[in-house]
């Protein structure tokens, strides 16, 4: 079975064990929310099955909102591994 992050999460905190807080979004203005809504930094994690995310450029820490719409902008319009 192959799971993204974010459903390995889910199954860990169904289960008690804490995990790190973390919201998923699906498009750039719900990373700009999550984002506010977490303190206003954050990390942006593509969701993709296949390691090596950094090195492809899909992990970004952003410092603002407006940050997290514009980094997710470009992350969502990108192929990763494709």
């Amino acid at each position: 079975m192959r799971l993204l992050e974010y459903e390995s999460k889910e199954a860990l905190a169904s289960r008690g064990i804490p995990i790190p807080r973390g919201i998923l979004a699906r498009d750039p203005e719900e990373a700009s929310s999550a984002v506010e809504k977490l303190g206003g930094r954050g990390v942006l994690k593509v969701q993709i099955p296949h390691g090596q995310r950094g090195k492809a450029g899909g992990i970004k820490l952003v410092n603002s909102p407006n940050e997290a719409r514009e980094v997710a902008k470009d992350l969502f319009s990108r192929t990763f591994y494709g």
